[in-house]
């Protein structure tokens, strides 16, 4: 008798066992999943660099300045001394007009529409045009501009214009990453998004006394990529915040080999109300 009471004893917890782990209730305690597969993926693939792209590029517009320069027809005997003393009066040189067209970059720091870019950039223009990611072009003015430190500050005028976050360059430290945004090259005509290089901070406080005159001081050192038509375009930390502008590189193959140089915002901040005036 005893061994039957054991037996339906050992029946009667087996059956709760299987009643209390079987499938459907094993499935029921695994927590169901808060997003979509195509959702967790996206999610996944985001990070710090990508949040700070989509804070600043907007912000970032190509400059096409159109230069005038007089050409002096080519003539083989204006470089003849001979005939130049006895029939360059009767046969002064001729000139005609040549319009040459340049590219750059800059970036919106306000709804107001001023834009920051080098002064080489816009040096000797005539007209700038100013295209924005979105498509929209405009006229720029030029407000100011400083030859020596090659700070040039334009203005727009439209409604809704983004603008980027100015940052403090003090704050930097050698070995964090940064982002180099800008149109090298020219590529903007075909497309209007930027272009967009990743790097760290190299070096801080370089100093460069160019051949031009111009005084570079405590520029920002980067290995991120800038190329011709980078110029001007912002240098971003990690957290979307503009701490530089992309100025120049160093280079003896004419591409880019791993040293850019920025102009750090605190400088450009530190200009901008002279600009203003």
């Amino acid at each position: 008798m005893k061994r039957i009471y054991l037996v339906l004893i050992f029946v009667f917890v087996l059956i709760f066992l299987i009643f209390l782990f079987k499938p459907k209730n094993i499935r029921g305690s695994l927590p169901e999943p808060t997003l979509k597969v195509e959702e967790r993926i996206k999610k996944e693939r985001e990070n710090a660099i990508i949040n700070a792209v989509k804070k600043v590029q907007d912000a970032v517009v190509s400059i096409t300045c159109i230069k005038t320069k007089y050409v002096r027809e080519f003539s083989p005997f204006f470089e003849d001394p001979f005939f130049k003393e006895f029939f360059g009066e009767l046969f002064p040189p001729r000139y005609y007009t040549q319009k040459i067209v340049s590219q750059g970059s800059g970036f919106i720091i306000s709804k107001e529409g001023y834009i920051f870019t080098n002064e080489h950039v816009i040096r000797e223009a005539d007209t700038i045009k100013i295209t924005l990611p979105d498509g929209r072009i405009f006229d720029a003015k030029l407000i100011g501009k400083d030859y020596f430190f090659d700070i040039a500050l334009l203005k727009i005028e439209g409604k809704d214009l983004p603008c980027v976050t100015l940052g403090n360059s003090d704050s930097l430290l050698r070995g964090e990453w940064v982002i180099a945004l800008g149109n090298p090259f020219g590529y903007l005509w075909e497309d209007v998004q930027p272009t967009i290089t990743v790097g760290v901070v190299s070096a801080l406080h370089r100093n460069f006394k160019g051949s031009d005159e111009r005084e570079y001081k405590n520029l920002i050192q980067t290995d991120a990529a800038i190329n011709p038509g980078n110029s001007g375009g912002p240098l971003c930390d990690a957290g979307g915040r503009v701490i530089g502008m992309n100025t120049f590189i160093i280079t003896k193959s004419g591409g880019f080999e791993g040293v850019g140089f920025a102009i750090p915002v605190n400088l450009l901040k530190k200009v901008l109300p002279h600009l203003i005036r």
